[in-house]
Order: C-alpha cells, then sequence, then structure tokens
C-alpha cells in the first residue's frame, strides 16, 4: 500500500514537472518545473527499492541471516541523483541569471539567438 502511494506521488509529480517544462515561457518556471520532475524521479526511485516488512541491510550477527533485507543500491543512487540534480538546478539558475543580466528578460520568446 505504501509502495504504492509513493509510485503514484512520483508519477504524478513527474507528470507535473513535464507539464510545467513545456508548456511555460519563463526559465525560472522552467527551472522549477525540473527540479519538481527531477523530485518525482527520485520518489519513483525510491518506491521501486521498497519491500514491506524488512529490514536495513546491517547484520550484526549470523542469526540474521534468515531475515529479508531492504536493497541499498536504489538508496545509494537516489542520493547520488539529488546531488547531480541540485547541480545542475543551481547551473540552470546561474543562466537564468546571466540570460537576464544580457537580455532584460527571461521569457524564452524573446532570445532568438540560436532559433531556426
Amino acid at each position: 500500500m505504501t509502495s504504492t502511494i509513493a509510485m503514484t506521488t512520483g508519477i504524478l509529480l513527474v507528470l507535473i514537472g513535464l507539464f510545467a517544462i513545456l508548456t511555460q515561457k519563463d526559465l525560472i518556471r522552467i527551472i522549477v518545473g525540473f527540479s519538481i520532475f527531477d523530485i518525482g524521479v527520485h520518489v519513483i526511485m525510491i518506491s521501486i527499492g521498497y519491500i514491506s516488512d524488512a529490514t536495513a541491510p546491517i547484520i550484526e550477527n549470523l542469526s540474521q541471516l534468515g531475515q529479508s533485507y531492504v536493497d541499498p543500491v536504489p538508496q545509494a543512487l537516489v542520493l547520488t541523483a539529488i546531488v547531480i540534480g541540485l547541480g545542475i538546478s543551481a547551473f540552470m539558475l546561474t543562466f537564468a541569471v546571466f540570460m537576464f543580466k544580457k537580455r532584460g528578460s527571461l521569457d524564452i520568446n524573446s532570445f532568438r539567438d540560436l532559433k531556426w
């Protein structure tokens, strides 16, 4: 039940973020949409690695070998993805500040340099 709620929440966050990325014209709103999308992917990854009634993978003595353990790999991947997402968000915000200083606008329709 908990995994289903987490998976549904993650998919909803991904869809909201994707909608914001594709429909918004303001760079800050696009960056916020990317962050929401990124958080949704993290929630999905954690919900995939969830096992009910499992314990942390710490074995203190040999009598614990028969228990079921949670896989730590998805958690490690999400921690790495959080750091990478934070770096990308900081880079995008720096780029948005640079574009605002250079052009005086954050509307993507006002940037014509690389359009066909």
